[in-house]
């Protein structure tokens, strides 16, 4: 008598089986995010709520007397500094980011690598070096001061160093590669035929990259204008080392309650008040991007 062979079971839908590939795919990064992210955020948020000790420890029970610290009459002027060169570096990061993302695409493939290559070189040297090295050339005996004072650009009574402006001119040279990369990814994926059909069709070169380039990597800008604005928020070594008491940003209060005053509470209020800061304007980026991604006509091959 022949074998009976065996009854096949019952078939997993293909939609499950594609979810329990990503889901198996997403899990260990989502574990890492919530472990390392949102637990110690979560942390931060109820120290704030908390007293602190005399020694530099977190009290018992909770209050509102460490939130109403944040009153602090010198407060606000540190937070609208932090705000104003956050935003001010953003802006002149895309400036030159924009640009110089559309020049190394439309490069030719073999200095594309080179471009490339000038651009991530500053990765590496160590960051504080970098900042060093700006506090010399800022310094009143330093190479830059004594080229503008020899070109008629500056007097010798001239300070270029601890001011906001020595603080916002280093945050630019240090965040402009990270504005760069993003954008550069953006443009290497675009078609550059759309802006020769613009130009056909009677578009000045100026209209064709405003109304087709940069539509066009929408994407990158936002990106670029993310990892731009989100460390300039949180920057307090570059205004502590070139940009001295009168340049104070949210980071450096934050330092100085944590190391200095040990404040930890005080400390994570700041910390709240920082993360809000960083998370409302991501947060209301993302719903704009997403309102035009649904807003935007389907083409007509899409489903």
């Amino acid at each position: 008598m022949a074998a009976r062979a065996p009854r096949p079971g019952p078939a997993v839908p293909e939609g499950r089986r594609s979810r329990g590939a990503e889901w198996s795919v997403t899990l260990p990064s989502f574990l890492w995010l919530v472990a390392l992210f949102v637990v110690p955020s979560v942390i931060v948020f109820a120290i704030a709520f908390k007293p602190a000790t005399p020694y530099g420890g977190i009290g018992e029970g909770w209050t509102l007397e460490t939130i109403r610290t944040l009153g602090n009459p010198n407060y606000p002027a540190i937070v609208w500094r932090t705000i104003w060169l956050s935003v001010v570096t953003t802006v002149a990061c895309l400036l030159f980011a924009v640009p110089m993302g559309y020049f190394m695409a439309r490069a030719p493939k073999r200095r594309q690598n080179t471009l490339l290559l000038m651009v991530i070189i500053p990765f590496w040297t160590s960051f504080l070096v970098r900042i060093f090295a700006w506090k010399m050339l800022l310094h009143p005996e330093g190479l830059l001061k004594r080229a503008l004072v020899a070109l008629g650009l500056a007097g010798p009574d001239t300070q270029l160093l601890y001011n906001p402006w020595a603080v916002l001119l280093v945050l630019v040279y240090t965040e402009l590669p990270f504005a760069i990369l993003p954008i550069y990814a953006a443009a290497e994926k675009f078609d550059f035929r759309l802006i020769e059909a613009a130009r056909d069709l009677g578009a000045s070169p100026f209209r064709a990259f405003r109304s087709v380039f940069l539509p066009g990597i929408r994407r990158g800008i936002v990106t670029a204008m993310l990892v731009t604005f989100i460390p300039a928020l949180g920057a307090y070594v570059v205004p502590d080392i070139v940009g001295g008491p009168s340049s104070e940003m949210i980071g450096n209060k934050i330092a100085q309650r944590t190391f200095v005053d040990r404040n930890l509470p005080e400390a994570s209020a700041l910390s709240a008040l920082l993360a809000l800061a960083v998370l409302l304007p991501t947060f209301g980026v993302l719903v704009l991007n997403r309102g035009r991604d649904l807003l935007a006509p389907k083409s007509e091959n899409s489903p």
